[in-house]
């Protein structure tokens, strides 16, 4: 392994006459370092001088280094950066580790017991830091070390004023990496908890001698290193052992129902859950990320909001993630076996066409944890976990297939409910998006038991209805027997109704054992259909749609019935055993015809106003190659008329290309949607771009900034 080295680099480290200060000192000085070694001498509470930095300066030249002492304050930051220049012309890296403590509890602490820890800790590092500056703006170099304290991260108690200290320091220098940015300035910050003259008689003898200085030496010496092209890290390290740490957003609320109701105390409270929750918590670089992820947020509330007045409901908005491991377990609960070769795509990571089972996503439209059923009931009925059933089930693929991993954004909402008598059927709808482009559509039938009676109307137009198979015998039929483990595998992709797993709960619902998933079920029907029609391509599904008859008993046999018509084949599937049918008037529609006549080719994409705007960017494209690869990213238009998508455009200015369709190779960097009609008006100048994105006339997802770039690519003939 090559050597990091700083041969011809200068470095002053404070506070280096002991401690971590030393071993940062004599670290950089055996690896060809100049070092000023500052240090004051005084105590742990700052009090009395002694010639600790001598010391230092004579190890570091007897093992061949370079290195002079500095016994300047840092508070007068200027006279040790003077020490470097005088002696060595220049400065390329600053450590800022000098420090001293006052511990009292808030009460006893007096003004002189704050303002000398602020004065040596924060102005300490602000006067030394900028002192340095304007030389490392110079060379365009320069590397700072902060050093911070988990008692400012944290807080400790007695220590109120060292605390607040140390956190503003990641505060400077979290400012100063953006300061230093573009002359190649690199700040960051060292939290270090180690054996020193601070902790002497502190911690217990045996891990004061196992926090050594010289196990953190090491991490600070890589981050001032020339090859360290991070700033802004927060970087915590002791014991040979170091990790990141930084602060993490919530992704917060709304905190009122819809943009017309007022923000109340009482409000605040109803939605407070949400303001905490921080399991979809996110960490964000720059100050001017929170504006627009604000901005982007209010638009997305604004829109949910009218979607729902739209249908006169509230919805539920979830999410869902997932990856290769679910798929493979996914695909085990669904009777994929190694057994069988045309199933190691979809249970192997690594297979080259490695994919999921179309049926894997209804899982991300399930509604069962969603409120929006019980809400929806007619009043003085109820719906709740001890009386709904899973009835039918739908899945639509609107845009693409999802890929073997990714997060979901579902919008979940009732749309209608029947009175069936006895029995209510709510019928849900969910919507599922991706990069804010609905990937996929799903349709739950939930049978709420005993609810019925209402007088409301007992079918719908609005409901999705199955399909009787047609009067003739089965076009192909395939038999696969399921396993007494099945329900105990299917329920680990997220189904744990105990139901399907506990002898005792089935009993009390009245079936001899745990039953089989209605899901699991379909999705060995769903595999076998996709083997026989589909030539086992899940990409060649568009649209499936199945009922639940009767319950499955882990073990029994599975027969799929299955019959061709165009580009749609119907199936049921019954219990060998018994010769019940258990899921009845199911289809799978494809996007090509497998058979016999119905099928219908896709429409043409009609001709827009923007097809000649794109003409033009490509012309003007071909003409400056070189000046769209600087913009240096791939940019997806996606073009509605009346809501819907009805043509896309990829600008790959990577590879100075402009096409009609998606990225022929991974994904955009960032994706803008946008009417036809509002498209024009951007491009003539008759609206501003950043007006159209703040009346949610011009969507944008992915990277916001880099859609600025366009502009001056473009200029007047296209302002995108």
């Amino acid at each position: 392994m090559d050597q990091l080295r700083f041969d011809g680099r200068v470095a002053v480290v404070t506070g280096a006459g002991g401690g971590l200060g030393k071993a940062y000192a004599l670290l950089l000085g055996s690896r060809g370092a100049k070092v000023v070694v500052n240090d004051l001498g005084g105590a742990r509470d700052g009090a009395g001088k002694s010639n600790f930095a001598d010391a230092v300066v004579k190890e570091i030249k007897d093992k061949g280094g370079v290195a002079v002492a500095d016994y300047n304050s840092v508070v007068e930051g200027e006279k040790i950066i003077k020490t470097a220049l005088d002696n060595f012309g220049r400065i390329d890296i600053l450590i800022n580790n000098a420090g001293i403590l006052r511990d009292k509890s808030f009460q006893k602490m007096s003004d002189q017991d704050w303002d000398l820890i602020q004065a040596v800790h924060l102005k300490g590092a602000f006067k030394t830091t900028q002192a340095a500056w304007e030389t490392f703006k110079k060379q365009k170099y320069g590397r700072v070390i902060m050093t911070s304290s988990n008692a400012g991260i944290f807080g400790n108690f007695g220590q109120v004023n060292y605390s607040a200290a140390k956190l503003g320091l990641v505060g400077l220098a979290n400012t100063l990496s953006i300061e230093g940015a573009k002359y190649n300035i690199k700040v960051n910050t060292i939290v270090p908890t180690a054996a020193s003259r601070l902790t002497e008689d502190i911690l217990p003898p045996d891990m004061f001698e196992a926090m050594k200085p010289e196990l953190i030496a090491p991490v600070v010496a890589y981050m001032v290193h020339e090859s360290f092209e991070a700033s802004g890290e927060v970087i915590d390290s002791t014991l040979g052992y170091a990790s990141k740490t930084h602060f993490i957003r919530s992704n917060g609320t709304p905190l009122k129902h819809k943009p017309s109701d007022p923000v109340t105390i009482e409000s605040v409270r109803e939605f407070w859950p949400k303001v905490v929750d921080m399991r979809n918590g996110k960490h964000i670089d720059r100050i001017a990320e929170v504006t627009v992820d604000l901005v982007e947020k209010l638009q997305e509330f604004d829109e949910r909001s009218k979607q729902d007045a739209a249908i006169g409901r509230e919805s539920y908005w979830s999410s869902y993630s997932y990856n290769a491991k679910d798929l493979a377990l996914y695909a085990l609960g669904v009777g994929a076996s190694v057994a069988n070769p045309g199933d190691l795509k979809f249970l192997y990571e690594s297979h080259d066409q490695f994919a999921a089972l179309p049926t894997f996503f209804v899982l991300a439209g399930m509604c069962m944890e969603a409120p929006v059923v019980p809400k929806a009931m007619p009043p003085g009925k109820h719906a709740d976990f001890s009386n709904i059933l899973h009835g039918e089930q739908y899945i639509e693929f609107v845009e693409g297939f999802p890929g073997t991993e990714g997060v979901f954004e579902t919008r979940t909402y009732v749309v209608d409910i029947l009175d069936k008598g006895s029995s209510a059927i709510a019928i849900v709808n969910s919507e599922i998006y991706q990069d804010k482009r609905l990937i996929f559509r799903t349709q739950q039938h939930i049978f709420v038991v005993g609810q019925g009676g209402f007088g409301g109307p007992r079918g719908s137009g609005k409901a999705v209805d199955v399909q009787a198979v047609p009067k003739r015998s089965p076009d192909a039929v395939v038999e696969q027997q399921t396993s007494k483990d099945q329900a105990a595998l299917y329920r680990l992709s997220g189904d744990l109704n105990p139901l399907h797993i506990d002898p005792n709960v089935a009993q009390i619902s009245g079936y001899k054992q745990p039953i089989l998933h209605g899901l699991s079920s379909l999705g060995f029907a769903a595999r076998h259909v996709l083997a026989k029609y589909g030539n086992n391509d899940p990409l060649s599904v568009k649209a499936l749609k199945a009922r639940f008859a009767k319950p499955v008993e882990p073990g029994q046999t599975l027969v799929t019935e299955m019959w061709a018509e165009g580009s749609r084949a119907h199936f049921q599937t019954r219990v060998k055993e018994t010769g019940n049918i258990v899921i009845a008037g199911a289809y799978m529609d494809f996007k090509n015809n497998i058979g016999g006549s119905g099928a219908s080719p896709a429409p043409a994409s009609t001709g827009l106003k923007s097809d000649g705007l794109f003409a033009k960017i490509t012309e003007e494209v071909s003409k400056n190659p070189a000046k769209a690869k600087g913009v240096n990213g791939v940019f997806l238009y996606n073009i509605t008329e009346n809501g819907k998508t009805v043509k896309k455009w990829t600008l790959d200015l990577k590879n100075a290309n402009v096409y009609e369709g998606e990225p022929k190779a991974g994904k955009a960097d960032t994706t803008m949607t946008v009417s036809d009609t509002d498209l024009i008006e951007i491009a003539s100048g008759t609206i501003n771009p950043q007006v159209a994105f703040m009346k949610g006339k011009l969507k944008i997802s992915g990277n916001i900034m880099l859609a600025q770039k366009l502009g001056p690519l473009l200029k007047s003939e296209a302002k995108l």
